[in-house]
């Protein structure tokens, strides 16, 4: 903790700057809702990139994140990186469903 009231103050003039910061990426979330994009999925990845710039911000800053060690960056790069595969893993999915041959619905007979 700080020793002294100019610390303090200005970890509280961080907190609102990043405050404000979050504030106006949640407006900019907001306002990209309304405008639409050439396909669906860059709305989805615009909206993804700006939560991950609002939970980065909060991690590092709210959760004191950024004075950690190094091991707690090794343990949220490993999740980082599962994250992204079990997105590649579901675009993958989507893009080849799975198929059974001579199979036959009960509506079909």
């Amino acid at each position: 903790m700080a020793d002294n009231i100019e610390a303090i103050q200005k970890s509280v003039k961080k907190y609102i700057a990043i405050g404000a910061l979050l504030i106006f990426f949640s407006g900019l979330t907001v306002a990209l809702s309304y405008i639409e994009l050439p396909t669906h999925g860059l709305n989805i990845l615009v909206g993804m990139i700006l939560a991950t710039i609002k939970a980065a911000l909060v991690a590092l800053i709210f959760m004191h994140l950024n004075h950690e060690r190094s091991t707690i960056y090794k343990i949220l790069a490993f999740t980082a990186v599962f994250a992204i595969v079990l997105f590649v893993l579901f675009v993958l999915s989507h893009d080849d469903p799975l198929t059974f041959s001579g199979f036959y619905s009960p509506v079909d007979r």
